[in-house]
């Protein structure tokens, strides 16, 4: 008999791509399949002639562009040398999770899907497209094709003799377990935000612990919004980068947060535990420290402040010894429930920490062996370099509004990486935030003589700060900014440095200040005003424009 085996395999940009493939994962698991979930660049690509039986999960980001974990996949798939027939033995099925609102509505699910087939690949279905504009988003869709998923993969690979299908009602083991230490054993080495040997540049497995040189808040203080230009201090890092990369930095959840999942889970934050895979060959979460206590755990690894996912009430209605909250769980994970969970969840931006409040009865007969079943990792932020290495040696600056909006829940919500850093005092010693840089979609011209025009409102200035630091430096002078804000006197970024720059001629600025006056005036009418010089700059000087929101 075949070996019952399958791969999924996932390219996620935001966690709903994983999310979906660890329910095809658990979903496998009940039909005693051996399954394997991993992102698509963590996957052996030489051993992708040998799987039997592959099922790709991908997101579409940006202008049809694939996610970062599979950027190195898409690159081995399309190269012209892999021979036509190279995966005839791969039976394979595409699901595709998109927005319609998007002129590439899962442009890379229909190109995997039609490359695999190329290479000789035999698809059991058609490609399932999710779409998140749907009413009960892109389940809607992907409900129904696993359903045939399964009639397809089981008719293939039919359930052993006196196997059934393990039932929904049965919960399924933790994928690891907590092992606690002793209260005497000897501490975990070090830290664990050591600065990163020199070995090698950071990335997001080895970030650099930048310490924070400075924090300040650059809008008036009578202003709605908190802006913050933020200095980290990075030598020594290794790290490189010119005007329009990204620095990705890994956030952290409040102290009281914290507290107060402890307490409502019962946990003991001074708890130290070693993690232990349950099922041979899954490898442990890279990014926590063995050793780890449970306060580091919920601090730096788990979402609390997530808006959790279908698939959290899902696992949660399995510890629920209470009717009535059992009963919402189950409405919550069910398909018909999707409307009601949109409702209670996404449209407030309630958080998992808020969701286990409404839940109290389940949530402290969790079992901490769930932890990390139930809740995701915290997902690193990008924010646009703000300053150029050539103006600023050994220094990474960032402009950063920090989120903060009202919806029908009492409480504010807040961004949980700008409210981390906001709060961040570099006078209160040494305060230092894991940080790694990224190339970013921006590339400034070569060429010294090409003019630049950029058009920046608000903190999409950031990227064009990089870039004219970088040029001024380089003695460019065709630098055109059309910089736009509410008032001159409350949020008009860098006014000083803009200021200097026009009278030194390196700098032509146009500003927009959309609510001094009484008709709103936005950046797009300073370029209708200016037509003629952003004509001749583009006509005969060849200029490039770049636009940051």
């Amino acid at each position: 008999m075949a070996e019952r085996k399958l791969l999924v395999l996932f390219g996620s940009q935001t966690g709903t791509a994983q999310d979906t493939a660890e329910r095809i994962g658990r979903e496998a698991t009940r039909r005693h399949l051996q399954c394997r979930v991993q992102a698509l660049d963590s996957c052996d690509l030489a051993n992708l002639i040998h799987e039997p039986l592959v099922v790709f999960v991908c997101a579409t980001t940006g202008q049809g562009d694939p996610p970062d974990n599979m950027k190195m996949f898409w690159r081995f798939l399309f190269r012209k040398n892999l021979p036509p027939g190279s995966l005839c033995q791969l039976d394979y099925a595409v699901l595709g999770l998109g927005d319609s609102s998007y002129p590439k509505f899962n442009f890379v699910a229909k190109k995997l899907h039609k490359r695999v087939l190329q290479l000789g690949g035999n698809p059991l279905l058609p490609v399932a497209l999710g779409d998140d504009q749907h009413d009960l988003g892109p389940d809607a869709v992907v409900d129904p094709w696993l359903v045939a998923l399964w009639d397809k993969i089981l008719s293939l690979y039919p359930l052993p003799p006196g196997l059934e299908i393990i039932s929904p009602e049965t919960r399924l083991p933790p994928k690891y377990t907590l092992h606690y230490l002793p209260e005497d054993s000897p501490p975990p080495e070090g830290d664990l935000l050591q600065p990163t040997a020199p070995r090698a540049v950071p990335s997001e497995l080895h970030p650099f612990a930048a310490p924070v040189v400075s924090n300040q808040r650059v809008t008036a203080q009578s202003h709605f919004q908190d802006v913050r230009l933020i200095e980290f201090d990075i030598t020594g890092s290794g790290i490189t980068f010119s005007a329009g990369d990204v620095v990705m930095i890994q956030p952290q959840n409040c102290r009281e947060d914290v507290q107060q999942f402890c307490q409502l889970l019962r946990l003991d934050p001074d708890k130290r535990f070693v993690l232990k895979p349950t099922e041979p060959g899954t490898s442990l979460p890279p990014l926590l420290p063995q050793p780890c206590t449970i306060w580091h755990l919920v601090t730096h690894y788990l979402d609390i402040s997530c808006v959790p996912r279908r698939s959290f009430f899902e696992l949660l209605s399995y510890f629920s010894t209470n009717e009535l909250e059992r009963e919402k769980l189950l409405e919550f994970s069910s398909a018909q429930g999707q409307e009601e969970l949109y409702s209670y969840c996404n449209r407030p931006r309630r958080t998992t920490l808020e969701a286990l409040w409404d839940f109290p009865h389940t949530t402290c007969a969790i079992p901490a062996d769930y932890l990390l079943d139930l809740i995701p990792r915290i997902r690193p932020r990008a924010f646009s370099i703000a300053s150029s290495v050539l103006a600023h040696p050994d220094r990474i600056q960032i402009l950063m509004a920090v989120v903060q909006y009202k919806t029908r829940l009492s409480k504010p919500r807040r961004g949980l990486c700008s409210t981390w850093l906001a709060s961040l005092n570099p006078e209160q010693g040494d305060v230092r935030v894991p940080l790694w840089v990224k190339k970013g979609g921006m590339k400034f011209p070569a060429d010294p003589a090409t003019p630049v025009i950029m058009i920046g409102p608000g903190t999409g200035v950031a990227p064009f700060r990089a870039a004219i630091q970088e040029r001024v430096a380089q003695g460019r002078r065709g630098n055109c900014l059309f910089f736009g804000c509410r008032q001159k006197s409350k949020d008009f970024y860098c006014q000083a440095e803009w200021e200097e720059l026009v009278a030194k001629g390196f700098l032509t600025l146009f500003t927009a200040f959309s609510r001094d006056q009484e008709e709103k005036v936005y950046v797009q009418h300073r370029i209708q005003e200016n037509r003629r010089l952003v004509w001749e700059l583009l006509s005969s000087g060849n200029a490039h424009v770049y636009l940051a929101g």
